[in-house]
């Protein structure tokens, strides 16, 4: 018997073989997983809701079946096979976590795997309607599929009671031939889709019925799409891992979780009882890097007002940062610290009201004592290469302020959330095999550049703290703010309850 990629490959043409030019087409029909997206493999993004709506216990368990639900695909049958990781997945979890889940994280992973070539063919088809397929459950995909891809999503549909998912499947499985039913369905009255691309066996029902179909053979190493080729880019998103979990890093990631966490708190022991001129060694000997570059502000002078140092957002450990990299204590302003992130910080942290003129007050205060003070005025940790819009109040409080450019080095563990325990977000951070920062003091502000000697407006001043830092970094300055970041990943503005100190603050 043939290989089924050589049957496939025999009976439609490979995707590389269509032709734009040859006609308009105004609709399409896609599978998603092995055509638009490079990888086959939909586990990762399965593993990603189960442990960021489910929890360490649930990913874990998922993982260790993972084996025998490969050998139920391959052997048995591949609706038992999807069948078995839903409920090893859903069962049980409410609803608006997996909301949560799949707004907020899987669409920066899905978004990284799109396939230059099937999404090309795709997108070229968006005159009319454009569709995808898929044997994922809709409620997995469809946040992706609609906002970067532009298309429809039919997907295997989930059972729920309470307000909590089942583990069971409505309708059946979409594969074979329940594929070409549902696009019947979509397209009835009407012609059938004018380009179908599919990568198995499997999608042969579905691209049979279409005009003309297209084979994507499989590929891991495929070309991806570009971030601007998609129809929206990636700047906010949530959850703890950095890399998409695929059976080993998935593994890695759970497995090494408790070692991690014991090197951290080793990393913060050590470090909390040496001097602040010291720090950096105590750094460099439990591995974490850094990496100062420009010339640091000197010193208040006794009876002189401090600086304020002005940096861009990547985790809550920026404040600290800088004062290892500076050897002196600083102050930082917040708009929320844990009680647990207060004790173990080896710096003071003085939180602020959201009232203006009273955290104008405060900050001023601080400045004017003769503390150097380190604010960050995004307001909240973007991960992308991004700054979010800077508030202008700190340009109202003082000319001396130097600019601060921050680069963090996370390749496990993210050391921030939107939804998750903020009081555990620098324990993170300490938990990645070789966490960093490269950070940059830029010259201060001139004195034409400020509100004071310069006259200029705070937003003027504000706007340009942001440039600088942005063309320093290589990112891209948008207008964003921390209550969008929160709209689109918690589905609330971020506002915290001043009484509140539950460890999920919002940062």
């Amino acid at each position: 018997m043939a290989p089924r990629a050589t049957v496939a490959m025999s009976r439609f043409p490979p995707v590389s073989s269509y032709d734009a030019a040859a006609r308009e087409r105004r609709t399409a029909a896609s599978d998603l997983d092995g055509t638009l997206l490079a990888s086959s493999s939909a586990f990762p993004y399965y593993f990603l809701v189960a442990l960021e709506a489910g929890g360490y216990l649930r990913a874990l368990a998922l993982l260790l079946l993972a084996p025998f639900i490969l050998l139920l695909y391959s052997a048995v049958s591949e609706p038992a096979a999807i069948g078995l990781l839903v409920f090893a997945t859903f069962a049980g979890l409410r609803v608006r976590d997996v909301e949560a889940v799949v707004r907020g994280v899987l669409p920066r992973h899905y978004a990284a795997g799109v396939r230059a070539d099937s999404w090309e063919v795709f997108r070229g088809c968006g005159a009319g309607r454009r569709v995808v397929v898929t044997a994922s459950p809709a409620v997995m995909v469809a946040p992706f599929v609609r906002e970067f891809l532009g298309a429809e999503v039919a997907g295997t549909e989930l059972g729920t009671c309470c307000g909590r998912f089942t583990g069971l499947i409505s309708g059946g499985v979409l594969v074979a031939g329940r594929k070409r039913e549902v696009v019947e369905r979509l397209f009835a009255g009407g012609d059938m889709p004018d380009v179908g691309l599919g990568d198995r066996e499997s999608d042969h029902d579905f691209m049979a019925i279409c005009k003309e179909a297209y084979m994507v053979p499989t590929n891991k190493r495929a070309p991806r799409a570009a971030a601007d080729a998609l129809l929206s880019s990636v700047v906010f998103h949530d959850g703890r891992l950095v890399r998409r979990p695929d059976p080993a890093q998935a593994l890695f990631a759970l497995v090494y979780l408790p070692v991690g966490f014991a090197l951290a708190v080793l990393r913060v022991l050590i470090s909390l009882p040496v001097p602040p001129h010291l720090v950096r060694h105590t750094y460099r000997l439990t591995g974490i890097q850094l990496a100062v570059r420009g010339t640091p502000p000197p010193a208040p002078r006794e009876g002189s007002p401090g600086s304020l140092l002005v940096c861009n957002h990547r985790t809550a450990l920026d404040p600290i940062i800088v004062a290892v990299a500076l050897g002196r204590p600083v102050t930082c302003v917040t708009y929320s610290v844990s009680r647990l992130s207060t004790a173990i910080s080896p710096i003071p942290a003085v939180a602020l009201a959201r009232d203006r003129e009273a955290d104008a007050a405060r900050i001023a205060a601080l400045l004017n004592s003769g503390r150097d003070v380190v604010v960050c005025p995004e307001g909240t940790t973007c991960r992308e290469p991004c700054l979010l819009r800077f508030s202008a109040l700190f340009a109202e409080l003082t000319d001396r302020i130097v600019p601060v450019a921050l680069e963090a080095a996370q390749s496990t563990y993210y050391g921030s959330t939107a939804r998750g325990w903020k009081a555990m977000d620098p324990w993170f951070f300490y938990m990645n095999p070789r966490p960093g920062y490269k950070m940059t003091f830029l010259p201060a502000l001139r004195p034409e550049e400020t509100c004071g000697a310069g006259g200029r407006s705070a937003v003027d001043v504000a706007n340009h703290v942001q440039a600088v830092i942005g063309k320093e970094l290589g990112y891209r300055c948008t207008t964003l703010t921390r209550k969008d970041k929160y709209m689109k990943l918690a589905g609330n503005d971020g506002t915290v309850a001043a009484d509140g100190d539950d460890g999920k603050k919002l940062a």
